[in-house]
């Protein structure tokens, strides 16, 4: 599809249209763009729609969203003061892997939407996100609550809310992971200098020194 450039989420959104440009429109319900603010600091990116998502026609809602508002609220955020976003804007059907030729042709929308909102912090949730937006074939197990620079963006590998439902063990995982995300956002002016005197360590846990991190680029 190439590089596309717009002046704003709407006009990005307006663009995709009723999106007919790979198989899955065929099987959709609603296309899911993104929601929340549009300039936000911190953005989330999932691997794709599921089954709520697709007939509601936003991203996290249903049980997975609902933890992901107690999630954001044991770090004093609320939804809409952070960005939601999906690697693909269209569920597969059965909720399977996204197939190559829809990634291409929908990540694109998502290398705009992450130009447009302009985040300082981007935490991808599980496998899939993580893979595709660290280049990497290393599992979330492994990166989750580390912190990573990719093409200047601060990045956050976490598991999928999803996941804490299935095993109740991930829950607490995933509570400490968001006190991760709070760290590095605390560590970070909203201009993006660091903060004196911010706590650092690359590892889980610490603050916002990445020395040593991997920095691979983004997408």
């Amino acid at each position: 599809m190439g590089s596309i450039k717009h002046g704003s989420l709407d006009e990005l959104r307006d663009f995709i249209g009723d999106c007919q440009r790979c198989p899955l429109a065929r099987t959709r319900t609603n296309l899911v763009f993104g929601v929340g603010d549009p300039h936000a600091r911190l953005m989330f990116i999932g691997e794709a729609p599921g089954r709520n998502e697709d007939l509601q026609g936003e991203p996290f809602v249903g049980a997975a969203g609902k933890l992901l508002d107690e999630l954001l609220a044991s770090i004093g955020l609320v939804r809409s003061e952070v960005y939601i976003a999906n690697v693909l804007k269209c569920r597969p059907p059965g909720n399977r892997d996204p197939l190559p030729e829809e990634m291409e042709q929908c990540t694109p929308f998502l290398e705009e939407q992450v130009r447009l909102i302009d985040p300082e912090v981007i935490a991808t949730l599980g496998n899939f996100a993580t893979r595709h937006v660290l280049k990497t074939q290393a599992g979330i197990t492994r990166l989750r609550g580390r912190l990573f620079r990719v093409d200047g963006r601060k990045v956050v590998p976490i598991y999928h809310p999803a996941a804490a439902l299935y095993d109740r063990t991930k829950q607490d995982v995933l509570f400490a992971d968001f006190q991760r995300l709070k760290a590095v956002l605390d560590s970070f002016d909203e201009t993006g200098r660091a903060v004196r005197g911010a706590s650092e360590g690359g590892g889980q846990g610490g603050g916002a020194d990445e020395s040593g991190i991997e920095q691979p680029t983004l997408f």
